[in-house]
């Protein structure tokens, strides 16, 4: 066993693992076994798509979480950490400032991996405890996150990756605005499914996605849908992963979701607050995903790159 510690700082949050990995060599051992995961929204991608910087109020927000990260790390004597940034800080004139902070709070450089590196480590992430569930290969693995939605296909390795610009945080923000806590309007919906629709006939060219037999989805904006699909009274990571979600459920939640308030969204069971105000455009992205390609349902996954970050480091 070794002891790691795995951060993902993305557009819209930074979560951290600690893990007691397994030696990769030894075939009976396939799970992480988990000691600390932490999640904080800091929105570090605020504006990111609109102004290309990073504000130093997102950037302060995103570093406050990262020390209290370090003194966990610390406080469990992880033998080695590694620091994954992906869409937000890609993105940015001035990530070289994200940059420094990282290396003050951790010690250690921060990764500003690519978008195919990024669909890799997400796949490794998800498919590693699926075999239990013996479904059909290839996996279509799908990674919703805050400003960029990954592609990757493959049976065992990712065989094929393709990221793209459709996260929930930045169709938000380029497509709804401030809506002042209204539902938002039939045009705007029109529009970002328009967005939507585009990037995913983008995908189609690169990545073999009509071959892919099993879709698995990722990340807040599928986990939140899934718990409201399976009607969860609070956040139950333990019922979520790898529920098996219908297209029909998923188009409900994503038109529920469109039509509601940010007070009506807010006061869902299931729903981070960080999420209240993006959670619309994650589920839909989602519904489109699920039509544009054919799929009936979609295995949810609580494990994702930051697993795949941790078991990168064994």
């Amino acid at each position: 066993m070794t002891r790691v510690a795995a951060v993902d700082c993305g557009t819209n949050s930074v979560r951290l693992l600690i893990a007691d990995v397994p030696d990769p060599a030894d075939p009976g051992d396939g799970r992480l076994t988990d000691l600390e995961r932490r999640m904080e929204i800091v929105r570090l991608g605020q504006g990111v798509d609109e102004t290309g910087r990073l504000t130093p109020e997102a950037l302060e927000r995103t570093f406050t979480a990262m020390r209290g990260y370090a003194t966990l790390i610390e406080r469990h004597g992880a033998e080695r950490t590694r620091v994954v940034a992906t869409s937000a800080t890609r993105d940015a004139a001035n990530r070289a400032d994200f940059v420094a902070g990282v290396l003050e709070i951790f010690g250690v450089v921060p990764e500003v991996i690519t978008g195919d590196e990024e669909a890799e480590l997400s796949f490794l992430g998800a498919t590693r405890e699926l075999a239990e569930l013996r479904p059909a290969r290839p996996y279509l693995v799908v990674d919703i996150g805050g400003g960029s939605t990954e592609f990757v296909v493959g049976s065992v390795h990712a065989e094929s990756a393709r990221s793209v610009n459709i996260g929930c945080v930045r169709m938000t923000e380029r497509h709804l605005g401030d809506t002042g806590g209204a539902p938002p309007t039939p045009e705007q919906v029109a529009a970002a499914v328009a967005d939507i629709d585009g990037a995913l006939a983008t995908v189609r060219e690169t990545v073999p996605v009509d071959d892919a037999r099993t879709l698995v989805g990722l990340a807040g904006s599928v986990t939140t849908v899934a718990g409201m699909a399976l009607g969860l009274e609070e956040y139950d990571p333990a019922r979520i992963h790898l529920s098996r979600i219908t297209a029909s459920q998923v188009h409900e939640v994503a038109r529920e979701l469109l039509r509601a308030s940010h007070e009506e969204r807010a006061a869902i069971g299931v729903m981070h607050p960080g999420r209240v105000d993006v959670i619309g455009m994650g589920a839909l992205i989602l519904d489109r995903i699920m039509r544009e390609y054919g799929f009936g349902a979609v295995v949810v996954s609580e494990h994702d790159i930051l697993d795949g970050i941790a078991w990168s480091l064994a």
